[in-house]
């Protein structure tokens, strides 16, 4: 295990700058998720810690050891893909010690260490089947035993559940998740799905655009954003953001109006840097809407999704962003019908519109 630091990390291609400056420390045995939106630069960072990019600038650390500049085959990373690129012609096992022998080790160890990244994998009765005469979790999780066999200071994932259907991605999301466990190793994973960054990861580093916006805990990214991307991007379904205005002001608590929206003006607090006047973006989660909250707005609307044990009631549907509320059993609503959609004002956040920066 060992820790990484980027310290000013760039990189440019051309005159195109992807990577602007990231400065990111992950401590060892954390499980680190960069996410972010396509194109945010996510897979470029991996590829810059992993030595598969050139860095245009800036230094990356592994353990103690600059290796900015070091082959990659010299780094001490693994890295699993989101192809699993197994050789047809060889077994599981033959597939998972292949790069220990290409280096040279003893025979004896690489059967030692097949077996044990085998047992940990529950791929001790598969050792002898081939690529083809597995399923896709199957084939991802040689993959993986391929990375664990060669004992590297780090782990690399670039977005490996992609190919696999919606229920194996969560079996294979809470096997990555037991692995982590069971190693204990440094582990960097990119997705865009931001709910597998929520449940596998220790923290979140959330890009856009080639810069970092925030890092941290998952829950805290989700009840603490430093602003409306970070607030807009944790959670599922995206928080609603809302036009607003500030009425008044006063000892750190702001007195703040719906414009789009009917309802009555409610309090929002830790808000020390607003004035009355100000027009504000109010962020507002789904599931934060509740019957015995001390604040409501009344919208129509237009579809009730049913997911079960949850269900979503959609405004505006025919828009970009429509406005979403989360709905119990008890509630009455219907589509076509104006609804009352109760909430907490305590957990509301207000964003500055130009800036999207969080007002405190």
């Amino acid at each position: 295990m060992s820790d990484v630091e980027l310290r000013k990390l760039k990189k440019s291609f051309g005159k195109v700058d992807v990577i602007h400056g990231v400065d990111l420390s992950i401590k060892s045995g954390e499980f680190a998720v960069f996410v972010g939106p396509s194109g945010c630069g996510k897979s470029t960072l991996l590829r810059l810690v992993a030595g598969l990019e050139e860095a245009s600038g800036g230094e990356i650390l592994i353990g103690d050891r600059d290796v900015t500049n070091v082959e990659a085959a010299e780094r001490g990373i693994a890295m699993v893909f989101q192809s699993y690129a197994l050789y047809p012609h060889m077994s599981v096992g033959e597939n998972m010690g292949f790069g220990l022998r290409m280096t040279g080790t003893d025979k004896a160890v690489i059967q030692e260490r097949v077996e044990k990244a085998a047992q940990i994998l529950h791929l001790d009765q598969l050792l002898e089947r081939k690529p083809k005469q597995l399923s896709g979790g199957q084939r991802q999780r040689v993959a993986i035993g391929r990375a664990i066999v060669r004992e590297p200071q780090v782990f690399l994932f670039d977005e490996p559940l992609s190919n696999l259907d919606a229920e194996l991605r969560v079996r294979m999301r809470l096997e990555i998740a037991k692995l982590h466990n069971d190693l204990g190793a440094t582990m960097i994973y990119v997705t865009h799905d931001q709910v597998e960054a929520m449940t596998l990861a220790d923290k979140i580093v959330v890009l856009r655009s080639g810069k970092i916006e925030q890092v941290g805990a998952p829950l805290e990214l989700y009840n603490n954003p430093d602003n409306s991307f970070v607030g807009g991007f944790i959670g599922s379904p995206k928080m609603n953001m809302l036009k607003g205005k500030v009425h008044s002001a006063d000892n750190g608590t702001a007195m703040v109006e719906l414009t789009e929206l009917k309802g009555p003006v409610f309090p929002v607090s830790g808000v020390s840097t607003t004035r009355a006047g100000s027009v504000v973006t109010v962020g507002l989660r789904p599931e934060h809407f509740e019957p015995a909250g001390a604040a409501h707005i009344e919208a129509k609307i237009d579809v009730i999704e049913h997911l079960g044990g949850v269900s979503y009631g959609y405004c505006g549907a025919g828009e970009d962003d429509p406005l979403t509320i989360g709905l119990t059993e008890a509630d009455n609503a219907r589509p076509g019908e104006t609804y009352a959609a109760h909430f907490d004002p305590a957990r509301a956040f207000l964003f500055d519109p130009e800036t999207g920066l969080r007002i405190r």
